[in-house]
């Protein structure tokens, strides 16, 4: 299980300092996964609203 670990923290430290070195990168893929998941609800929701 210790692989498990580090690379949990590889990735931890990665993501950090992407968003430490390139701040405009990260937002922009932070608002761009948070306007990709309003989608996917958005369609669940006409999915299930069709089936009633």
């Amino acid at each position: 299980m210790p692989a498990k670990k580090y690379i949990t923290w590889a990735a931890a430290a990665f993501v950090a300092f992407y968003v430490v070195s390139q701040p405009d990168r990260a937002t922009r893929s932070l608002n761009d996964a948070a306007d990709g998941l309003a989608s996917v609800a958005g369609s669940l929701v006409t999915f299930v609203n069709t089936l009633a």
